[in-house]
């Protein structure tokens, strides 16, 4: 432990935001009797964020220039048998940037969340929640013990159902943040599955104790199975990754996600709850390298999500849902890097992605803010000229979510490609696959997305919902449009934050490629077994440097497969737009099954839940009903009173009745023994 590193500071860190929630969160709304304003409110939360953000970068500074590190227990909740309940932080390459990351982020949302939220009712509350869930993530990240982290992951998701739900006046909200804390509810289970499994066989919670025993785990078997104990760890600890991080078939929640204001989708869906997953997975590396089958598991489910996720980004005509599906496909290739023993690869996707998906969410609200409440891209166009801020900075996120050579995204991405080429587990080929065809769809659905906003005629006087027409009818050519209702600009606390999220979207994969990957910012953060998977070893062989890297991706398929994508997008919407209504019609059945959503949701509501309903209801009126209390509970006391009804006879209380029992056993005896004599 480095002495650079106070406990006190790392404190302050997690407790600034929760000091500027509760203020903003009880003095600043009716509940403690709105003693504070929206300028005050938002003063304190930003204040906390700040502070927040300026020791995280502090901490990053000392740990990746001075070598500092931090492991101690802060506080003994209690202790039960040898199972210590603790609170306290980890402090390494993987913590230090994710608290940089996540403050970061959150910083320039809260900016953001002024202009967005300006005419909103809770606008102070909206402040406290957001404040509350950086909190809740930075607790998640710092902690050195499997208890404050699934205290964080639980917080996590407690404010994301507030937030998502936020309108709760709206049924589809309301629909929304049911749908995300009941699903993310499967998930946890299997993750508190796996977190009580190392207690019972590790005998500790604490990670570097847990770490010290995995050589242990890995040799003992599941009781009663011929599965190894470490393999079904670390499933279940994946299968709470799988819901966090919206992982197939866990991912149908985020979607719906988008019902929440904007700035919770940049905050909630791009640098903090979904990458929690991706996290802890990384964080658990020590585990998840002895077990070959859960890697293989993790690549098949980032490979499915990856490509299959992308394919419904293709389709959606809402603004924001085009930048979730993207984010369910960026967040597989993430997990597939996981399966592929690369670790810090995925997390430094993690991180590259935090900063232009924030952009791209940020830029999306600032154009739903300039298009008067309009989300439908087909009702957009020719942005452009009335919205020059935000246009470039969204070009510059596009960029570099499809892997631009020299973008952030571009480093990141083609070293998960790679990393996948490299590996020699059983899945790695259909990952492969997967992640290479995902680059041309990502491509795709994200310039389709850009064209049909910023360029091309303009569409925005067209819309029949704004005009109270049927969404199918043809669009009134004779109206004219109002100068009122044209495009404009969103003000500088929006544009401001889409200016700073789009510097690091541009330049932060050149700068941390080199001491992420291929230095020593994880070497005591992240294990990895040489041995078994040399994927990483074989990336550093083909590194020559950042410069290099980009320059020789022109000569690579990823390169020619995005400019594919973007060539594909450009032509089918802005040269000949009539071809994806003819490609429509030609191919209905696929498209129902992308409008559908693959029957997810069907199935979901039709078969698991009406099921679950049915079997709820078998137990309830089998089980409860006739047999604990038909059986057990009112069975027991007829027997109890017929049994009492018969002795009562026995115990008359008259004489003659007990003299003619006496006789009539006598006479039993009597005839007992001389049957006997014969």
């Amino acid at each position: 432990m480095s002495q650079t590193l106070s406990a006190s500071t790392l404190l302050a860190v997690p407790l600034a935001p929760l000091v500027g929630s509760l203020l903003a969160g009880i003095l600043g709304t009716s509940f403690g009797g709105n003693r504070i304003g929206r300028r005050l409110s938002h003063s304190f939360t930003i204040f906390g964020v700040l502070v927040a953000f300026v020791l995280s970068a502090m901490t990053l500074k000392s740990v990746a220039l001075e070598g500092a590190r931090f492991s101690e227990t802060l506080y003994t909740w209690m202790v039960v048998g040898g199972l210590k309940m603790e609170i306290g932080f980890l402090v390494d390459g993987l913590t230090a940037m994710m608290m940089c990351v996540v403050t970061f982020v959150s910083l320039m949302v809260h900016l953001y969340t002024i202009g967005y939220m300006e005419e909103d009712d809770g606008y102070n509350r909206f402040f406290s929640y957001i404040s509350l869930f950086t909190f809740s993530m930075l607790m998640l990240v710092m902690s050195n013990n499997m208890l404050q982290l699934f205290f964080g992951w639980e917080a996590v998701g407690l404010v994301s159902y507030l937030l998502i739900g936020f309108w709760f006046n709206k049924p589809s909200a309301i629909f929304a943040n049911m749908k995300a804390f009941l699903v993310n509810r499967v998930g946890d289970f299997g993750f508190i599955l796996g977190i009580g499994l190392i207690a019972a066989y590790a005998g500790t919670l604490n990670y570097a104790e847990t770490f010290a025993k995995a050589e242990e785990l890995s040799k003992l078997t599941f009781p009663g199975t011929s599965w190894m104990l470490i393999t079904v760890v670390c499933i279940c600890l994946f299968v709470g990754a799988m819901g966090k991080s919206a992982q197939f078939p866990l991912h149908v929640w985020l979607p719906d996600s988008m019902e929440g204001p904007t700035p919770i989708s940049a905050l909630i869906h791009a640098a903090t709850m979904v990458t929690a997953g991706i996290f802890m997975v990384a964080r658990m590396s020590p585990l998840f390298e002895l077990s070959d089958a859960a890697l293989n598991f993790i690549l098949v489910i980032g490979a499915i999500t990856a490509l299959f996720m992308g394919f419904l980004g293709i389709i959606q005509n809402d603004i924001k849902r085009v930048v979730a599906y993207s984010t369910l496909s960026q967040l597989g290739y993430m997990t597939v890097a996981l399966g592929a023993s690369a670790y810090s690869v995925a997390v430094f996707h993690l991180m590259t992605h935090a900063f232009f998906k924030a952009l791209l969410f940020l830029g999306a609200g600032s154009v739903i803010m300039g298009m008067h409440h309009n989300q439908d891209i087909r009702w957009m166009g020719g942005v452009r000229k009335y919205m020059p801020i935000t246009w470039i900075t969204s070009l510059l996120g596009s960029l570099a979510l499809i892997g631009t050579p020299l973008f952030a995204g571009f480093y990141s991405k083609d070293s998960i490609i790679e990393a996948v080429h490299e590996s020699h587990l059983p899945a790695a080929g259909f990952a492969s696959f997967a992640v290479l065809a995902g680059v041309f769809v990502t491509a795709f659905y994200s310039f389709r997305m850009y064209f049909l906003v910023f360029h091309g005629k303009e569409r925005y006087d067209q819309n029949p919902d704004a005009h109270h027409h049927d969404p199918d009818e043809e669009p009134d050519p004779h109206h004219h449009r109002d100068e009122h209702s044209k495009p404009h600009e969103s003000p500088w606390v929006v544009t401001v934050p889409l200016i700073l999220l789009a510097i690091p979207s541009v330049v932060i994969g050149f700068m941390a490629i080199q001491p992420m990957l291929f230095g020593e910012f994880f070497k005591d953060a992240i294990l990895i077994n040489g041995e078994k998977h040399a994927v990483m070893e074989e990336l550093a062989k083909g590194f020559h440097g950042p410069l290099q890297m980009a320059l020789h991706a022109f000569s690579t398929a990823p390169f020619w497969l995005a400019l594919a994508g973007v060539v594909t997008a450009y032509y089918m919407y802005m040269v000949n737009p009539a071809l994806p209504a003819a490609i429509k019609a030609r191919a209905q059945p696929i498209y129902a099954l992308l409008e559908n959503k693959y029957y997810l949701d069907w199935i979901n509501e039709n078969i698991l839940a009406r099921g679950a309903r049915a079997l709820g209801t078998g137990l309830w009126k089998v089980g409860d009903q006739a047999l604990i209390d038909g059986a057990l509970v009112n069975g027991s006391w007829k027997v109890v009173g017929w049994v009492s009804g018969v002795v009562r006879w026995f115990q008359s209380g008259y004489l003659y009745h007990y003299a003619l029992v006496m006789i009539l056993g006598v006479f039993a005896l009597m005839t007992y023994f001389v049957w006997l004599n014969k």
